[in-house]
């Protein structure tokens, strides 16, 4: 059954929806960007019928300032006490769940993996980590992409024989190319974002699964920072774990990619 809940943060009333199951765990999701809580083309409100269907509660919510909730909206760095009201509301209004499992993509990872502590979570699924300082970019206003990025994609280019005939042939502008791998070769500093979020997840016992779209842009900047110094005590955790799939798709809206998180989702909700 899917029944809309009305919940108080602050002085400001949040609109969330519950998929109710009958298992013990349920599934918590919070939304990246300013994304409503049916997500990028239905994605969320289809992964929750999904996971309903399989006897998991599942519940997404509008944070401050998003979709049918009031507030002002100040982006995921300012939404620890959306998180905490939506969990609470979660466990109100489902008391057969006992454990909690939640799921972020994107910056919504980011703020779950800032702000879980003192909440009861039991396991966390963060989806493509944002680690740039600035808030996501919109799409009229592309984020300029990561070394680690621009490294994938000359190593592409370079893989396919048909550059070398392109290059050969003057189709290349050399100049353009040279700039591209002298931005390729640059060593990226780690952002402070980064260095947060490695501190966060070292004073955490939540298990965690981190799942990376390979070939998506800020995936391949946060996989940057996880072969950092930075992230090198987190990489050696046992119960941090991080998985890719071959995928270009940021939201894994393709069908390979989405029947992945699905089953790595699932996989996490059968083990927490």
């Amino acid at each position: 059954m899917r029944r809309m809940i009305s919940f108080p943060c602050g002085t400001d009333r949040l609109l969330g929806t519950l998929d109710e199951g009958t298992h013990e765990v349920g599934l918590f999701i919070v939304s990246g960007g300013n994304e409503i809580r049916s997500g990028a083309f239905g994605g969320q409100a289809a992964l929750a019928a999904h996971m309903v269907a399989a006897g998991y509660s599942t519940f997404r919510y509008d944070r401050r300032g998003i979709g049918e909730s009031e507030g002002q909206n100040g982006g995921f760095e300012a939404s620890a006490e959306d998180i905490a009201a939506a969990v609470a509301a979660f466990l109100q209004a489902a008391p057969q769940v006992k454990r909690i499992v939640a799921f972020g993509n994107c910056d919504a990872a980011t703020a779950l993996a800032l702000f879980h502590h003192g909440n009861p979570v039991d396991g966390l699924i963060l989806a493509n980590p944002w680690l740039i300082e600035a808030a996501p970019a919109s799409d009229a206003q592309p984020t300029a992409p990561s070394a680690t990025a621009i490294r994938a994609r000359y190593w592409a280019r370079l893989k396919n024989p048909r550059s070398l005939l392109d290059l050969l042939s003057g189709k290349i502008d050399l100049r353009k190319l040279a700039s591209g791998l002298a931005s390729a070769a640059r060593k990226e500093p780690v952002s402070g974002l980064a260095v947060r979020i490695a501190a966060a997840l070292a004073q955490s016992p939540v298990p965690t699964r981190i799942l990376i779209a390979r070939r998506d842009t800020t995936a391949m900047a946060f996989m940057g920072a996880w072969h950092s110094a930075e992230f090198v005590h987190i990489r050696a955790l046992a119960h941090i774990q991080l998985d890719q799939f071959d995928t270009a798709s940021h939201g894994f809206a393709d069908d390979a990619s989405r029947l992945w998180l699905y089953e790595s989702i699932g996989k996490a909700l059968q083990t927490a």
